[in-house]
């Protein structure tokens, strides 16, 4: 999959609120994933120059591509936004149209913009005037439960500028409840001349061909990546990389970027994550859950992971 003079591969993975901090996507580009996407950012505060909001920007070598996901309601805000120097870094730009979250549904971001099209078309329109970068968005086929707006929103998106779409399978309401809609997944894709990424519900090879099935241009990864960045390289036939060497450079860039604290806060839910399925795991859960030693929790996952490869239990 190519925008302009970008090539991006076809396995994306998903900007992911609150999990995709840089660690994660650092691991996930070992495990083979071709994009990545930041957490969605604010860019009201970015406006307001907040450090944590910046902190969401923190990159590492290997993010080659990358995008930024931004969001807000002001088409002027949102475009000042894009002009960032601390946005500079990113080969694109994504608005998010799409997230189910009360806390920004109820500030009119997100997903509450899928019923302000109008808005939708300027916001797209201002961003694209501002930057000379490609602009996608990410949307959700609508708002309510029977609400269907997905080609509209994803026509209105084209004609605005934008150079890319994801579209979610779901509407609001469904938050990550029910089936994912693959048959308006298609007539996106067929509604519209740029390419198409396609997003839900793809977690192993059968989901992933499922999307594929619909024409999408590429697939895009999310709670599927949630313990097992190795997923991009599994569903690409590659060799994967061993699960403890990933969770060790998870925490690496997590350490050379920030504190202690917000590594060790971060590294237990992911390292319940990494560990899950695994037969064993419910002994040390609740002291990964609690603890503050990362490095005795490592060591845990350590043994747990050495005795899944062995077969001692």
């Amino acid at each position: 999959m190519k925008i302009d003079n970008l090539q991006l591969g076809n396995i994306f993975l998903a900007p992911l609120a609150g999990v995709s901090e840089v660690g994660f996507r650092h691991a996930c580009k070992l495990g083979g994933a071709d994009l990545t996407f930041t957490e969605m950012v604010s860019s009201k505060a970015l406006s307001y120059e907040s450090e944590k909001t910046k902190e969401l920007l923190i990159t590492s070598q290997i993010e080659t591509p990358k995008a930024v996901q931004i969001f807000g309601h002001e088409p002027e805000v949102m475009a000042q936004a894009c002009k960032r120097k601390e946005l500079q870094k990113f080969d694109i730009i994504d608005i998010n149209f799409g997230c189910p979250a009360p806390k920004i549904v109820n500030n009119g971001d997100g997903s509450a913009l899928l019923k302000n099209l109008p808005l939708v078309r300027q916001i797209v329109e201002s961003c694209v005037k501002a930057i000379n970068k490609p602009i996608s968005c990410k949307f959700r086929k609508g708002f309510l439960a029977e609400d269907n707006i997905a080609v509209d929103m994803a026509k209105l998106c084209e004609d605005a500028g934008a150079k890319m779409l994801t579209i979610h399978g779901r509407t609001r309401s469904q938050q990550y409840a029910g089936q994912v809609d693959y048959e308006t997944i298609a007539k996106v894709k067929a509604s519209v001349k740029i390419p198409v990424v396609g997003n839900g519900d793809v977690v192993d090879e059968a989901t992933y061909n499922k999307m594929l099935s619909t024409g999408v241009d590429a697939v895009m990864i999310g709670r599927g990546a949630l313990g097992d960045p190795n997923i991009f390289n599994r569903l690409k036939g590659r060799q994967q990389i061993e699960k403890l060497e990933l969770i060790k450079q998870h925490i690496q860039i997590l350490r050379h970027n920030y504190d202690e604290r917000f590594v060790n806060v971060t590294m237990r839910k992911h390292l319940l994550w990494y560990v899950a399925g695994i037969t064993g795991a419910t002994k040390i859960k609740q002291h990964i859950a609690t603890s503050d030693n990362l490095d005795y929790s490592l060591s845990l996952v350590a043994q747990l992971l050495n005795q899944a490869v062995s077969g001692n239990f």
